[in-house]
């Protein structure tokens, strides 16, 4: 049965490190596949007593519902070999690890999670051989007909697939995507935001930058939800929400309210404002543990950041506009220079590892931040619509 069979109500889309990807076969078509090929091996190995050997770390998912429809005497082991890095076989297969099972004389079958050129499957095959066994066979849940090269036939084949690469069901992108009960196939379309309407901006800049100008305006040019953290801090207060409770008892103590009170709170403000056209997230993320968290909270709501912005102004027309709005504010801590440069220093010492997050994204857009505000605004507008 081919993937391209199954079908999907909602497209379902993932973030998994750098990668993008999409739903490909469901829970459900996967358990009517493993269903399929338990009742093949039934037939052919019932009173003969065979030995499975899962080939680790990809069939740990495949070979326990497997395992779970065998319904006569046999036997299972693990074994262990390495072929990927990243999204692409590296085509060489290490030692044989783990084998502490008695194969001689014995009728092996080999479960693999996905068989691609069959470098693996050869050489683990080749070595059950070498050790005396009396048949070796191959399950996979997942087969790749138009890349594989090897003569060795597969035996039991659940899912013939496009040679694309899928994470899930046991298989990863380097580490993650283990975990999930279905299938994803890397996305052609790298962008994780579903809706192309929808827009979501880090807006970011030190202080004096003019940042709460430009945002505003940002806001009614976009349409978009304008989302700062000290003003949605302030409304779960007043509320008196629950999530306002706990902020506010590290706030009577002189204490930051934690990382994953303030995500609480954003995740509160993106469900109250579902249908809008994206948001501005100004004050918030200010650390790359921050910016890690809010793109874990936006991944759960189908949506990601589309661009990060850094207005850019030197040090010293930074202070000069502090000390500036210091005179016409009439607030003591906008004319101390001393004071204004040590906020100036924490701020890029605090947020140049974050710029570099964004970069490694490919979403951050430096700009300058020195001239008019319609200047300015034209720069931003620019970059967004670029």
């Amino acid at each position: 049965m081919s993937a391209l069979q199954s079908k999907f109500f909602i497209l379902k889309k993932i973030k998994l490190h750098d990668k993008v990807f999409e739903s490909y076969i469901s829970e459900s078509e996967i358990q009517k596949s493993i269903d399929r090929i338990a009742k093949d091996i039934h037939g052919k190995y019932i009173g003969k007593k065979p030995v499975f050997i899962g080939v680790l770390n990809g069939c740990f998912y495949f070979a326990a519902d497997l395992m779970k429809r065998i319904d006569f005497d046999s036997e299972i082991s693990f074994v262990k070999v390495a072929s990927y890095q990243g999204t692409k076989s590296t085509g060489n297969v290490r030692q044989l690890l783990g084998l502490d099972q008695k194969v001689q004389d014995r009728h092996v079958i080999i479960i693999e999670d996905i068989v691609d050129t069959g470098n693996t499957v050869e050489a683990v095959s080749e070595q059950i051989h070498a050790m005396g066994a009396k048949s070796v066979a191959i399950a996979t849940l997942l087969l790749k007909p138009e890349v594989y090269t090897k003569n060795i036939p597969i035996d039991f084949a659940a899912i013939e697939i496009k040679p694309d690469f899928v994470v899930g069901y046991g298989l990863d992108y380097d580490g993650l995507g283990r975990n999930l009960n279905e299938l994803y196939v890397l996305s052609k379309d790298q962008k994780l935001n579903t809706n192309s309407n929808k827009m979501n901006i880090v807006l970011f800049g030190p202080p004096g930058a003019g940042k709460g100008t430009q945002a505003v305006r940002l806001k009614e040019e976009y349409q978009l939800v304008h989302l700062s953290t000290g003003d949605i801090l302030r409304n779960e207060i007043e509320k008196n929400s629950p999530l306002g409770k706990k902020a506010q008892t590290f706030m009577d103590k002189g204490e930051l309210v934690p990382d994953e009170v303030v995500i609480g709170m954003i995740e509160n403000y993106l469900n109250e404002h579902k249908d809008s056209k994206g948001f501005i997230f100004d004050g918030f993320p200010r650390t790359t543990e921050q910016a890690q968290a809010l793109d874990d909270l936006l991944q759960k709501h189908n949506t990601e950041i589309d661009t990060m912005l850094s207005l850019e102004v030197d040090d010293e027309e930074l202070v000069a506009r502090i000390v500036q709005r210091g005179k016409d504010s009439g607030r003591a801590d906008d004319k101390n220079e001393s004071v204004i440069f040590n906020r100036i220093l924490t701020y890029n010492k605090k947020t140049a590892p974050l710029k570099d997050y964004y970069k490694g994204q490919g979403k951050y857009n430096s700009i300058d931040g020195v001239g008019s505000m319609e200047q300015v605004f034209d720069r931003l507008t620019n970059a967004i619509n670029k």
